[in-house]
């Protein structure tokens, strides 16, 4: 395909598309998405999103209706398709598991609870209340989502977003249908999107997948992973993307769901200190390695996603409560010495700096 005309559209073909006036993307944290900033990056002029993970479907059209009294701007919701690994562990497995964090659920003065009848909520359920909210975008990760989920959403007028890893990924989700392309790094934060190849196989660094994505690729691109001020978003859009999503700058934010001691961690975790680890969720992820992923890892006794996400998300919920960043899920990419400013508005201020003029 040509791509020779990309550059010139790059800071509108993806603000025609999405309805926004700047081509900043909040990246959607699971469990970590607040409203207060994702209507704060929309009232900026970008497009700010939050992670539905865990979400039913009463708290998803709650979201919806704070987000709505927060802003009147367009905002994007985030699902997690199912993969089909999802699945329940054997009895033996999960007990292992149980074993394996036992000692951290001691550390915040807690006895492990017992399993719940399920780990997550439906997908359908999750879905429907996504479409029945009405975002001006709605983002999927691990996977290609539907005809029939886009044919829903476009009737509705809401733009479809796929997350791709590597350039196979890009290729499959524009023959999916999909209105744009986040090209994920990496470098990034939080869990690895892979899909079509396991994630260890998909690490692809941004630098090298933004070029070849705009190369196979028609639909609007969107550079993720490792880009935390002007200078990467200069880059981005040298590298011909048509906008960026950003997310541990803003996760160190005020506004963000994290606490102080994710953002210390954020200020401290140097580039090569970042680790993928399967230990908090059972599916490979980004962060900054602590005591809770030592001592998983350690054990070798990791239960399969949702259930290994479910049970460590008993405990780091209380580590969090009591500001133990031992035992939290700290995400963070490796770009996050970058992430220096405390507000939505001065990080929105130096990444905007970056845009073509």
């Amino acid at each position: 395909m040509n791509s020779q005309n990309h550059h010139s559209l790059s800071s509108n073909a993806l603000t025609r598309l999405l309805g926004v006036e700047v081509p900043i993307v909040l990246a959607p944290f699971g469990g970590l998405s607040s409203v207060e900033l994702t209507a704060r990056v929309s009232e900026l002029g970008g497009l700010g999103s939050c992670g539905l993970y865990g979400y039913d479907a009463d708290r998803i059209l709650r979201t919806a209706e704070e987000l709505r009294a927060a802003t009147s701007r367009p905002f994007s919701f985030n699902l997690w398709l199912p993969t089909g690994t999802e699945r329940d562990p054997e009895p033996d497995e999960y007990a292992r598991a149980v074993e394996a964090v036992r000692p951290l659920f001691a550390e915040v003065g807690m006895e492990v609870p017992d399993a719940p009848a399920r780990f997550l909520p439906p997908f359908e359920e999750q879905l429907q209340a996504a479409l029945d909210a009405r975002p001006a975008a709605l983002s999927f990760v691990f996977g290609v989502p539907g005809r029939d989920i886009l044919e829903a959403a476009h009737e509705r007028g809401i733009v479809v977003i796929g997350s791709a890893t590597t350039v196979d990924e890009a290729v499959a989700l524009e023959q999916g249908g999909v209105d744009a392309i986040v090209a994920t790094g990496a470098e990034a934060a939080g869990h690895k999107v892979a899909f079509l190849e396991p994630a260890e196989r998909s690490l692809v660094g941004l630098f090298a997948l933004v070029p070849q994505v705009r190369d196979a690729v028609d639909v609007p691109v969107i550079a993720a992973g490792g880009i935390a001020d002007r200078r990467g978003v200069r880059a981005a859009f040298a590298l011909e993307a048509d906008g960026v999503q950003i997310g541990t700058a803003f996760l160190h934010t005020k506004e963000s769901a994290a606490n102080d001691a994710h953002r210390a961690a954020i200020e401290a975790t140097p580039a090569h200190g970042s680790v993928l680890t399967r230990a908090m969720s059972g599916r490979l992820s980004r962060g900054a390695s602590n005591l809770a992923v030592r001592t998983i890892e350690q054990a070798d006794a990791i239960a399969p996603f949702p259930a290994q996400n479910w049970l460590t998300g008993r405990f780091r919920a209380a580590a969090g409560a009591q500001g133990k960043g031992e035992l939290q899920s700290l995400w963070l990419g490796q770009a996050s010495r970058l992430a220096t400013l405390q507000t939505a508005d001065a990080v929105f201020e130096e990444l905007a700096a970056g845009l073509p003029s």
